[in-house]
C-alpha cells in the first residue's frame, strides 16, 4: 500500500523544521537518550527522574517536574536533581512555586526557564485527572540567566518528548487497571452468574420431575374414576379435567421455560468465557456435532413465533439442504450467536414483496450448499445462508455493513447497536471463514463459508 500524500507532506515538513532546528550533536544525543530510557524503564517514577536528569547530566543543568495529579488542583512535584529535592521528601508533592503557571510557550521566571508539558490532545480525556489545554505538567530547568531562542526550542522539544512519554504511561497505566477490573469482574461473572445458572438446570429437572408425577396421579385418578360408579361422579370428573389441563399448561410452560433457559444458559457460558477476557478476543471451544440439530434448529425454535406474530413465514425458496447432513467442527455456542444475530435482523428487517406469481409473500428462509474448491484446491467449504425478503441493501452500503457500530439506511426506527453482523464477522473469522451478503431476487441473503 502506498504512503498517502498527507504521510509524505508531513515527513517533508518534519526534515524541514529539523534542518532549521539545527541541534548540537549534544542536543540530539540528549533526545536520543531520552527516548531509549523512556521505552526501556517500567515504573513511571523512573521514567521522572530520567525526564529531570537529562539536562543534568547533558547541559549541567538543574530541573523539576511537576505532573498533575488526580486530587490536586495543579500539577505537584514528582522529581528534582537539586539537593534540596534528593533529601527532603517533604519536598517531594510540593505545589508549582509562586507564579509558574502553565504557557503557550517557554518564559523565563527567578533565573529558570518554565515549560509546558503536554499530552496528546485526542486522546486527553484518557489520563487519570482532569486537565485543561491537554496540560499534563511543567518542566523547570535552571539556573537560567539569559534569554537564548536555540536552547529555549530545544527544550520546549524536550518538554514535547516528556509529555509523549508520559502520556503513554498513563494510558497503560489506565489499561492495566481496566484489565484487572476485567479480570476481577469475570471472576465476579463465574462466581455470581455462571454458576447459580448451572444450579437453575438442577431445579428444572426437580420440577419436571414433580408435573410428571402430576402425571401420574391424573393417570390414576382417571383409572380409578372409571371403575368407580358413585355419587358425585360427574364432579370428580370436572374435577379431573381440569387437573388434566392445569397439567397440559403446566409441561407446555416447563418445556418454554427450559428452551429458554437452554438458550440464555448457551449465550452466558459462550460469551462470558473467561479466555475472551484474558486474551482480549472471541477464544474458540469447538466440538464436532450436526450443526443444523445443534445450532440451527434451537434458534429457529426460539425465533418461529416471533417471525409468526409478524406474519414471517419460514420458507425453502432459498433452502438447500444437501445429503448427507455434514458434520461440523464448531464452537456450539458462538454459533448459535450467530444465528440469533441473523434471525433477529431477518426479524426487524423482513418485508413483503410480490413474487413472479403476482403473490404478496413476507418469508425467511435458511440452508446451506457445499462450494466445491472454495479455499483453494481440494478445500471445499460449506456456505450457510439465511435470507430474508424486502427491499435490497445499497450498494453503497454493502462495504459497511459488517463494520462495529455501522447501521444501515433502513435501521432508523428499528432497535440494535449495529454490534450484530460485526459480531457475525469475527465469529466466523476465527473458525477460519468469511461472511458476506448477497443480492438476491427477492431480498437479501446473509451467509458464511466455513471450511468443510
Amino acid at each position: 500500500m502506498a504512503v498517502s500524500d498527507l504521510i509524505t507532506k508531513r515527513l517533508e515538513e518534519k526534515k524541514t523544521d529539523y534542518t532549521k532546528y539545527s541541534f548540537t550533536r549534544v542536543e540530539s544525543n540528549a533526545l536520543k537518550t531520552y527516548f531509549d530510557l523512556a521505552q526501556e524503564f517500567e515504573n513511571i517514577e523512573d521514567v521522572y527522574q530520567v525526564s529531570v536528569a537529562i539536562p543534568k547530566t547533558f547541559f549541567g543543568l538543574n530541573a523539576r517536574l511537576y505532573v498533575a495529579a488526580p486530587d490536586e488542583t495543579s500539577p505537584v512535584l514528582v522529581a528534582g536533581t537539586d539537593p534540596s529535592t534528593d533529601q527532603g521528601a517533604e519536598v517531594l508533592g510540593g505545589p508549582l512555586p509562586e507564579g509558574v503557571r502553565p504557557a503557550s510557550k517557554a518564559y523565563a521566571k527567578d533565573r529558570s526557564m518554565i515549560l509546558t508539558v503536554r499530552g496528546n490532545k485526542q486522546l486527553i480525556d484518557q489520563v487519570p485527572f482532569k486537565s485543561q489545554d491537554n496540560v499534563l505538567g511543567v518542566l523547570q530547568v535552571y539556573p537560567y540567566e539569559k534569554e537564548d531562542q536555540h536552547r529555549e526550542l530545544f527544550f520546549e522539544k524536550y518538554a514535547n518528548r516528556i509529555g509523549f512519554s508520559l502520556h503513554l504511561r498513563f494510558l497503560l497505566q489506565k489499561n492495566m487497571e481496566h484489565v484487572r477490573f476485567i479480570q476481577g469482574l469475570v471472576a465476579d461473572i463465574e462466581h455470581n452468574v455462571i454458576v447459580p445458572n448451572m444450579v437453575y438446570k438442577l431445579f428444572l429437572r426437580r420440577l419436571g420431575g414433580k408435573i410428571e408425577k402430576n402425571k401420574e396421579i391424573e393417570q390414576g385418578l382417571t383409572q380409578l374414576l372409571s371403575s368407580m360408579q358413585v355419587e358425585g361422579n360427574e364432579q370428580a370428573r370436572g374435577l379431573l379435567e381440569e387437573l388434566s389441563e392445569v397439567n397440559h399448561g403446566l409441561f407446555e410452560e416447563f418445556n418454554n421455560i427450559e428452551k429458554h433457559y437452554r438458550s440464555s444458559s448457551l449465550f452466558l457460558e459462550t460469551l462470558l468465557r473467561k479466555s475472551h477476557f484474558d486474551e482480549g478476543r472471541l477464544t474458540l471451544r469447538t466440538t464436532r456435532c450436526n450443526m443444523k440439530d445443534a445450532v440451527v434448529a434451537p434458534q429457529l425454535e426460539r425465533f418461529e413465533g416471533r417471525f409468526a406474530d409478524k406474519g414471517i413465514e419460514i420458507a425453502d425458496e432459498y433452502s438447500v439442504h444437501p445429503e448427507p447432513e455434514t458434520v461440523a467442527v464448531v464452537d456450539v455456542g458462538l454459533m448459535a450467536q450467530v444465528y440469533g444475530n441473523l434471525f433477529s435482523n431477518a426479524l426487524k428487517y423482513t418485508q413483503a414483496v410480490v413474487t413472479e406469481e403476482g403473490k404478496n409473500k413476507k418469508f425467511v428462509s435458511y440452508g446451506k450448499t457445499r462450494l466445491k474448491d472454495f479455499f483453494g484446491p481440494g478445500k471445499d467449504g460449506i456456505k450457510y445462508n439465511v435470507f430474508s425478503t424486502g427491499l435490497h441493501i445499497p450498494q453503497h452500503e454493502r462495504e459497511q455493513i459488517f463494520g462495529e457500530g455501522y447501521r444501515g439506511s433502513n435501521a432508523s426506527k428499528a432497535p440494535g447497536t449495529g454490534h450484530g453482523l460485526a459480531f457475525v464477522k469475527n465469529a466466523v473469522k476465527i473458525h477460519g471463514g468469511v461472511a458476506g451478503y448477497e443480492e438476491l431476487p427477492l431480498g437479501n441473503n446473509f451467509y458464511f463459508v466455513l471450511p468443510e
